[in-house]
């Protein structure tokens, strides 16, 4: 849902969404590094499920 609405503000504010002065920039990168550590923790506990036999 975070993903979503960022892109969708980023959309309102245009080429200013990708200057790190404003506000929107900033949000746009958090949501983005969100979403590749998501995927990480996912990918960590099959990981560990295998390791554990599960």
């Amino acid at each position: 849902m975070q993903a979503r609405v960022i892109d969708r503000c980023l959309q309102l504010f245009g080429g200013y969404g990708y200057m790190m002065e404003y506000p929107i920039a900033r949000l746009y990168a958090d949501a983005r590094v969100a979403r590749i550590y998501a995927g990480t923790s996912e990918v960590r506990k099959v990981i560990i499920a295998k390791s554990l036999g599960l």
